[in-house]
């Protein structure tokens, strides 16, 4: 499992992402995403076309409400954590994948199933933008192309044409440049914010994903959570 630099004050260290690893495994059903998971669909939302506040994306990593204050407080605190050390991470060119792990014939093996599959439901929280400017905009494909590929050769991905599975070089390259594909598609929304019109369509489909009545978490402000 990736860590975050040890400098940085917002970054988790080993034993508090072990604590949250530990957490989510311990109440995850089939389906639900691990800390690999909620990584990748973190990493999604800083990139992507507009902020998504933690309560349309909290029911998605939390599935029933707290029965320990502490505890909620303690995990709560953790996962904005985990969200301030990406942005860091991406400030300094300085981001890594959170992966898991599958047991293979030969041992133990990194697997980015969980990162693509945290990273393809953050994209569902504003589907109607990223499915507009993908159908609009080849170049957007083309640079989320290495995530993409990852997603696909994982399962998570459907893809339209037949597809031949990754190597294990090709597999290790996709890696090797999903760093370098959050930073071009941050900068491409920077570039070619969203528009007036595409704001009007996303209010006009409600402006986020249905809600869910599993938990009603606090809202998020500037690095703190606010009740």
């Amino acid at each position: 499992m990736n860590t975050t630099h040890p400098d940085w004050p917002s970054s988790l260290s080993d034993a508090e992402l072990d604590e949250l690893d530990k957490y989510l495994r311990a109440r995850a059903n089939d389906g639900d995403l691990l800390l690999d998971g909620v990584h990748g669909m973190l990493s999604a939302l800083a990139v992507g076309p507009l902020q998504v506040l933690p309560d349309e994306w909290l029911p998605e990593v939390l599935h029933e409400p707290f029965t320990d204050e502490d505890e909620g407080n303690r995990v709560l605190a953790l996962l904005a954590k985990l969200n301030d050390s990406i942005v860091a991470e991406l400030e300094v060119d300085a981001y890594e994948p959170i992966l898991g792990e599958i047991d293979t014939e030969t041992g133990p093996m990194l697997s980015a199933a969980g990162w693509c599959e945290g990273f393809s439901r953050a994209i569902d929280l504003r589907a109607m933008l990223w499915e507009k400017r993908l159908a609009d905009d080849t170049q957007l494909m083309e640079m989320l192309g290495p995530v993409m590929a990852l997603a696909v050769d994982e399962g998570i991905l459907n893809a339209e044409t037949e597809f031949e599975k990754l190597t294990d070089e090709e597999y290790d390259e996709c890696l090797a440049q999903v760093p370098a594909v959050l930073a071009t598609v941050s900068n491409y929304w920077h570039e070619h914010p969203v528009t007036e019109e595409e704001l009007k369509a996303l209010a006009e489909d409600g402006g986020k994903a249905p809600e869910t009545e599993a938990v009603h978490p606090p809202r998020f402000r500037s690095g703190h959570w606010l009740h």
